[in-house]
């Protein structure tokens, strides 16, 4: 169905997600992924971007070898942005490669206040033709509680410890 995937990705643990979905998307159909990260130049940063330009490229470049060695076949590129043409420039990038889709990563960011009312998806649906899915969030496991013993409450100085 999907031969050619574009997937953009970031620098955290969603990208990973990401990859993992797209190479289950492609590996049946014996297709291949373009790794695309979208270097977002910071505003009123004066020219600096949220990546140097050495970790942007070792950051797709990680990746690309993550599919390599799982036998998918996978190039990258790295291309500078801002937030408002974050999502021209990967439509843009997706129709010149000939993908047949868009991939990209989920947060889970709720309560989360947007500055200029969309977000990178938005844009990207807004400015693509071609479909575009979102992988599922990484899932966020929570730290278990200790329970306070009898123990605990004679270390915290209560008078006598508690028997039972």
């Amino acid at each position: 169905m999907f031969r050619h995937l574009l997937v953009a990705i970031d620098d955290t643990p969603a990208a990973q997600v990401a990859l993992s979905f797209a190479t289950a998307v492609v590996r049946e159909e014996g297709g291949s992924i373009h790794v695309l990260y979208a270097n977002r130049v910071l505003v009123g940063g004066r020219g600096l971007s949220e990546l140097s330009g050495a970790d942007a490229i070792a950051l797709v470049d990680t990746a690309v070898l993550q599919l390599l060695e799982q036998g998918i076949n996978a190039t990258g590129s790295v291309s500078t942005t801002t937030s408002f043409t974050i999502g021209q420039v990967i439509a843009d990038a997706a129709q010149a490669r000939r993908c047949d889709a868009v991939l990209i990563g989920s947060q889970r960011r709720s309560g989360r206040l947007r500055l200029f009312g969309r977000g990178t998806r938005e844009r990207i649906i807004r400015h693509s033709t071609l479909p575009v899915f979102t992988a599922p969030a990484p899932l966020r496991v929570p730290r278990r509680r200790r329970r306070p013993g009898p123990e605990s409450a004679w270390s915290r100085g209560a008078s006598t410890p508690v028997v039972r």
